[in-house]
């Protein structure tokens, strides 16, 4: 108890001390600046240090511990609500990505399924284009063969009709012949058919 007494007397004397160096000092304006020794001032400071207790010296390295801990702590835990919130954009971040890709995916599909509709279309009414002229094309190749067909049966008509007429004038070629068969031969020359009567023009 007498030491601690004796500690702060000395601590006392030498705030005492402190506050006359400052009174001695130049004073440039009253109250507010004055010019002291800087040595003396510090001097005064390192004997005050030096006669604080350890009780206190040691409660303020304590402080100081805990105000580091507290300081090393809030670190910690700034480290640790920046972390999360790095790992919570980067989630939100990754969904909107994911999103994003469903989003591209469903548009990518039903674009690909109207592209098909439309080449199922276009496939559907080119058919029935091709359909449509397949049968154009055989109502005309129908009508070409007809038409070619009664044409060569009338000339096969015509044919037949000269044909028989040819038959016909044998006919009365070969009756006149024997029915006149002793008149000579003048006769003969006078009422022959024309070779051309026989040919089939």
């Amino acid at each position: 108890m007498c030491v601690k007494t004796m500690e702060q007397t000395g601590v006392y004397e030498l705030l005492k001390l402190l506050e006359m160096a400052i009174e001695d000092g130049f004073t440039i304006i009253p109250g507010k600046f004055v010019v002291v020794k800087p040595e003396e001032i510090y001097t005064l400071i390192e004997r005050i240090y030096a006669t604080i207790p350890p009780e206190i010296q040691d409660a303020r390295n304590f402080l100081k511990r805990i105000e580091e801990h507290q300081m090393e702590a809030q670190q910690r835990a700034e480290k640790i609500i920046n972390d999360a919130q790095m790992e919570a954009e980067r989630k939100l971040s990754e969904a909107d990505f994911i999103k994003a890709v469903e989003r591209e995916g469903l548009r990518i599909r039903n674009q690909v399924q109207e592209e098909c509709e439309e080449l199922k279309r276009k496939a559907l009414e080119e058919a029935d284009n091709i359909r449509s002229q397949a049968a154009e094309d055989a109502i005309k190749t129908k009508e070409g063969a007809e038409l070619y067909a009664e044409q060569v049966l009338t000339n096969i008509e015509t044919d037949l009709s000269k044909l028989q007429q040819i038959v016909k004038n044998g006919q009365i070629y070969m009756e006149q012949q024997r029915t006149s068969s002793g008149s000579g031969s003048s006769y003969y020359k006078s009422s022959a058919p024309k070779s051309d009567e026989f040919a089939i023009k």
